[in-house]
């Protein structure tokens, strides 16, 4: 039998995903098979073909749901007004966001190379949709005469690994609060566009 006595395709298919993203997470994409994802799930690997057609479409539909939950979950967040209340704001919610999803980002970042090129150019259009939010605020503060910066993208592109880098050292138990690390980041962003 494939399927588990009394399981569904709701209730499965978010077990196969969140199989696979701890296990791609754990091990990387090229290092998991589908009878990994299967074993971990509780069903047999034929099994999984009712939830998804490959492991490269399993790969392109965590990255997707990321990207779309990041930006549905920005613009819930996005206070408006001027540019140094949206750089705050973007700030705190990046730091927050991607604490809350390390596997999520950690897979975003590091199996893009695992893509096919159109489900890469997909998830890239995703990623630069972001990255024109920062982008969109550090013009506003420039041309509210807030920021004096040579070059948005490039500095856009800086602050979004800066703020990336909580990802790899942050740790629960460690001197520092989410929010206190946040506040240190505000004030380090803000330094570094002149604001």
């Amino acid at each position: 039998m494939a399927r588990k006595s009394g399981s569904s395709a709701e209730k499965t298919r978010p077990l196969v995903e969140a199989a696979a993203k701890r296990l791609f997470a754990r091990h990387g994409y090229a290092a998991v098979s589908m009878r990994q994802i299967a074993a971990e799930v509780g069903v047999q690997a034929g099994a999984l073909y009712l939830y998804t057609p490959d492991k490269q479409s399993l790969l392109f539909e965590l990255m997707k749901t990321h990207m779309e939950e990041l930006l549905a979950a920005w613009a819930k967040s996005d206070p408006g007004g001027a540019a140094d209340r949206q750089l705050h704001a973007f700030v705190e919610f990046h730091i927050a966001f991607n604490l809350q999803s390390l596997e999520a980002v950690f897979i975003s970042y590091m199996e893009l190379r695992n893509l096919t090129p159109e489900n890469f150019a997909h998830i890239e259009d995703m990623r630069r949709a972001y990255e024109t939010v920062l982008e969109d605020i550090l013009k506003a503060g420039m041309a509210e005469g807030t920021y004096q910066l040579e070059d948005t993208k490039l500095t856009t592109l800086a602050i979004i690994a800066m703020l990336n880098g909580v990802n790899t050292w942050y740790k629960e138990s460690g001197r520092l609060t989410r929010e206190q690390v946040a506040g240190i980041y505000v004030e380090m962003v803000r330094r570094a566009v002149g604001g």
